[in-house]
C-alpha cells in the first residue's frame, strides 16, 4: 500500500472534519457571485429602459418643440418680471393690472433696445462696408508680399471662383430669402404667443401650486410643490446672476469699444450683454465679433487691444464672478455647462443653447431632490436644499 498517496486524502479528511463549513462557504461564495450578477443584470435592464424612455421623450420634444419653446421662454421672462409683479401686488394692485403693467414694461424695454440698435447699424453700415473693402485690399497686398508672394492671377482666380459659386447659388439664395420672410412671420407669432403666456403666468401663476395639490393629492402634491419651488428659485437665481455678470461684461467691453472709437460700439455693447445669457459660448462669439469689427474699423492695434480687454474681462468673469455669484444657485460644474450648451445648440439651435443651462440646472435640482428622498428612505440624514428665498410664481396665494 502506497502511504504517500494516502497522506493527502487523510489531510483533506482532517481539514473537512476540522472545518465542516469550508464546503458550505465555497457554495455561499458562488451564490453571492450569482446574486451580484443577477443584480447587475436587473440594474442594467432598468438603465436601458430609462435611457429608452429619455430617447422617446427627446423625440417627442423635438416634434413639439415649436409649442414647447414659447412656454419655456415665457417662464424665463416671467422669472425676470415676477419681482416687479410681487412688489405691485404688495402695494394693493390687482393681479391682472400688476401683470399687465410689468408685461408692458418688458415690451417697452425690448422695443427701446431694438430702437437703439437699428439706427446705429443703419447709420454706420455704409462706413463699415468701406472699411471692410479697405481691409480686403490690405489683405490682398499682404498676401502678395513675402512670405506668401501670391500672384494677381491666383487672387483673381480665387475671386472668380467665389463669384461663380454665388451665381450658381442664386436660386438657393432667392429661396432662402422667401423662407426668411416666412421665418420672420413665424418669429413674430411666437413673440406674440410668448408675451401672452408671460401675462397669464404673472397673473395666474400663484394659483398653480394650490391647484396642483388639490389635483394630485397631499402626498404627491407636497413633493411636486417643493420640487417646483426649488426649480423656480434656481431659474430666478440663474437669470438674476447671469444678468449681473452680463451687465459687468457689457460695461467694461463697451467702455473699451467707445474709448477705441470702434464702429457700432453701442450695438456691440448690447450684443455682449445679450450673448452673456448663453454661458461660455455667447461670450466667445460676442468677443470675436467685437475684435473683428475693431480690426475692420480701426486696424490691427485696436483689434489687439480689444482682444486683450476681452480676454481679461472673460477671465475675471469665469474665475471670479460666476463662481462667486452662481455657487449657491446653479451648483453646476463648468464642464457640465459647456456640454449642455453644445448639446442644446446642436439639437435646437440658438434657442436650445439659450435654454440649455436653465434646463440642466432644473435637471440637477430634480436629481438632488430625488437623492434627498432616497437618503430619507434609506434612513440617512439628507443634505437639505437651500430654502426658497423668493416667492415664486405658483407658490403664493392668489
Amino acid at each position: 500500500m502506497n502511504t504517500d498517496s494516502a497522506e493527502p486524502d487523510l489531510a483533506a479528511q482532517r481539514t473537512a472534519v476540522a472545518d465542516p463549513g469550508a464546503e458550505v462557504a465555497a457554495r455561499d461564495r458562488l451564490r453571492v457571485m450569482g446574486d451580484w450578477l443577477a443584480s447587475a443584470a436587473r440594474v442594467s435592464a432598468q438603465i436601458i429602459v430609462v435611457v429608452l424612455l429619455l430617447w422617446v421623450v427627446g423625440q417627442i420634444l423635438g416634434k413639439v418643440w415649436t409649442g414647447v419653446l414659447p412656454v419655456a421662454l415665457a417662464l424665463l421672462f416671467a422669472t425676470v418680471l415676477w419681482p416687479g409683479v410681487a412688489f405691485l401686488r404688495r402695494r394693493g394692485m390687482p393681479d391682472s393690472i400688476a401683470a399687465a403693467t410689468m408685461t408692458v414694461t418688458g415690451i417697452l424695454v425690448m422695443v427701446g433696445v431694438v430702437a437703439g440698435i437699428v439706427p446705429s447699424v443703419v447709420g454706420q453700415a455704409n462706413a463699415l462696408g468701406h472699411k471692410a473693402a479697405d481691409g480686403i485690399t490690405k489683405a490682398k497686398q499682404w498676401l502678395q508680399g513675402p512670405p506668401f508672394n501670391v500672384g494677381d492671377d491666383q487672387i483673381t482666380n480665387l475671386l472668380d471662383t467665389l463669384q461663380n459659386k454665388v451665381k450658381a447659388s442664386a436660386g438657393a439664395i432667392a429661396q432662402g430669402a422667401v423662407s426668411g420672410v416666412s421665418t420672420a412671420t413665424s418669429t413674430l407669432m411666437m413673440v406674440f404667443t410668448v408675451l401672452i403666456l408671460v401675462f397669464f403666468f404673472l397673473k395666474d401663476g400663484p394659483k398653480f401650486l394650490p391647484w396642483l395639490r388639490r389635483t394630485t393629492g397631499d402626498r404627491a402634491g407636497s413633493h411636486l410643490a417643493d420640487l417646483l419651488a426649488r426649480i423656480w428659485t434656481t431659474l430666478s437665481g440663474f437669470i438674476r446672476t447671469q444678468a449681473i455678470v452680463s451687465f459687468i461684461d457689457a460695461v467694461f467691453i463697451g467702455a473699451a469699444l467707445f474709448i477705441l472709437g470702434v464702429p457700432l460700439a453701442g450695438v456691440l455693447t448690447v450684443l455682449t450683454f445679450i450673448a452673456g445669457f448663453v454661458p461660455i459660448v455667447g461670450a466667445v462669439v460676442a468677443g470675436a465679433l467685437a475684435v473683428l469689427v475693431a480690426l475692420v474699423g480701426k486696424g490691427w492695434v485696436a483689434a489687439a487691444i480689444m482682444l486683450g480687454v476681452i480676454l481679461i474681462v472673460q477671465q475675471i468673469e469665469g474665475n471670479v464672478l460666476q463662481p462667486w455669484l452662481q455657487a449657491k444657485v446653479m451648483q453646476l460644474h463648468a464642464a457640465i455647462v459647456l456640454l449642455a450648451v453644445m448639446l442644446g445648440g446642436s439639437m435646437f439651435g440658438i434657442s436650445g443653447a439659450f435654454l440649455a443651462v436653465p434646463t440642466a440646472a432644473a435637471v440637477a435640482v430634480i436629481l438632488r431632490y430625488a437623492n434627498e428622498q432616497l437618503a430619507r428612505k434609506a434612513g440617512e440624514t439628507p443634505v437639505e436644499e437651500a430654502s426658497v428665498e423668493t416667492t415664486p410664481v405658483g407658490v403664493g396665494s392668489s
